[in-house]
């Protein structure tokens, strides 16, 4: 009985050692690939500066919000800055109970409009309609019933003028080159369906009309620990899969998208609190499925400055709605699974968010515990593995730096003496006390499922003009 038990737990680890190698060689690759192609998009950077683009595809940024009175009036200020001439700004108000409408229909000084609305993609009726033309561009607000985010992107949908649309958050601003950067894949590339942009975090930096004039690490240790997690997420996976069209995820912060494939597909599903990624693998499977030539890019100089949670319960509330979000999106699209039909997508994107995003926590869950029973039993080598875990660690830490340093360059930020040791001290805490702090997320995200899974907790907001001086 004893020796059956040591051959299971002997089984078990040698699968867990495979499993962190296989992600590791994962992080080595994507971050080797996306560092050198932040270089060379750096050294196209200077070509786009004598080269100017008179060429504009008119857009619509639509702007769902919740109780977002805090920060809903800088983020429309902010899209007021970019540097583009033909969009529009459509807010909807998804039922909010703060006084958030009021205060935009008096900021701007918007007109009532009594209209009907058409409704190509089903969503909950609107209650009011209120327009402005005053501004650089016209900025209309949908005051609606309450529906969820996905909902008020459908509305946002119907009411959009243009071809292409943008979704982002209402405590979120784009640098003043976002949308001229989100909208060059198109220009550039044939068949372009979709197109994501960086999100970074706006915790302790400052913009002006759009330009960052202040930068600093977050003197928040949480935020700073995003903020490299983030770096790292968005140069590694997302541009090593856009070299293969195989990106399941654009940011429901900020992300660009064809207005007559999405209808096609009926829009944003309100049955799922990750809608950003369901859509996305929908689009995917669409397109597949039709034999309609696409391709979903991912323009990494194309900026949304996003907030970050300040507090473990924030993040927490966060994180594990992105959980549920990532197994609603995975679940619902399952047919893709090792499905030839779909080529590298299923193969390498699907795989990989299936068994090192979803799976993650289980399977590290049972390494960890087989490593522990393995160690009682003393049939694993101690001194050996710790040695690997702490070559693993140094491993990641340096990915993360890397990531880091790589960003920073390609965005041309100085950075002083201080911020860097700072970043490096923030490496370790990220590779250790977050990623303790997500794992047990993730572990836990499922607790409470039925009455939660289209659940979404309110996170703190602060407001954006204590960062963003415009």
């Amino acid at each position: 009985m004893v020796d059956w038990i040591k051959d299971v737990l002997y089984g078990i680890d040698i699968f867990f050692v495979i499993y962190l190698l296989g992600y590791s060689t994962f992080l080595l690759l994507s971050i080797t690939i996306g560092s050198s192609v932040l270089y060379e998009q750096q050294k196209k950077k200077k070509l786009y500066n004598f080269i100017e683009q008179d060429h504009y595809v008119p857009v619509s940024i639509i702007v769902p919000a919740y109780n977002e009175r805090l920060t809903v009036i800088d983020t429309v200020k902010s899209l007021l800055e970019l540097d583009y001439v033909l969009y529009e700004i459509v807010i909807v108000d998804d039922g909010s109970t703060d006084g958030m409408s009021e205060r935009l229909v008096e900021h701007f000084n918007m007109k009532r409009l009594y209209r009907p609305i058409r409704k190509k993609i089903f969503c909950e009726e609107e209650q009011a309609v209120y327009m402005t033309c005053e501004q650089k561009v016209p900025i209309t607000l949908i005051c609606k019933n309450n529906g969820g985010k996905a909902d008020a992107l459908n509305m946002g949908i119907n009411v959009s003028q243009y071809p292409y649309f943008i979704c982002m958050d209402a405590d979120s601003v784009l640098q003043s080159d976002a949308l001229r950067n989100i909208i060059r894949p198109i220009l550039e590339e044939e068949n372009v369906i979709a197109c994501g942009g960086l999100i970074r975090i706006l915790n302790n930096v400052m913009l002006k009309k759009g330009k960052i004039v202040d930068y600093g690490l977050p003197k928040n240790p949480l935020v700073g620990m995003q903020m490299l997690e983030y770096d790292r997420t968005f140069l590694a996976s997302r541009l090593l899969f856009d070299k293969f069209n195989g990106n399941l995820i654009i940011s429901g912060a900020f992300g660009l998208f064809r207005k007559d494939v999405v209808m096609a597909v009926g829009g944003y599903d309100k049955d799922t609190v990750g809608e950003d990624m369901e859509l996305v693998i929908r689009l995917h499977a669409f397109c597949r499925a039709n034999k309609i030539p696409y391709q979903i890019k991912y323009a990494t100089d194309a900026v949304c400055w996003s907030q970050a949670p300040e507090t473990v319960r924030d993040l927490m509330k966060q994180r594990r709605r992105w959980h549920r979000g990532l197994f609603q999106s995975v679940f619902a699209h399952r047919q893709i699974f090792l499905n030839v039909d779909y080529g590298v997508v299923s193969f390498v994107s699907f795989l990989y968010f299936t068994i090192y995003e979803l799976f993650s926590p289980y399977i590290e869950l049972l390494g960890l515990l087989s490593i522990l029973m393995a160690v009682l039993l003393r049939i694993v080598n101690l001194p050996f593995m710790i040695l690997f875990f702490l070559i693993y660690m140094l491993f990641s830490i340096l990915m993360s730096l890397t990531a880091f340093l790589s960003r920073i360059h390609a965005m041309d930020i100085q950075l002083q003496a201080r911020d860097i040791m700072k970043s490096i001290a923030l490496c370790f805490l990220e590779s250790s006390m977050l990623r303790g702090i997500l794992f047990w997320t993730r572990l836990t995200a499922f607790a409470g499922y039925k009455k939660k899974k289209l659940h979404w907790d309110t996170i703190t907001r602060q407001e954006i003009n204590r960062n963003d001086a415009m």
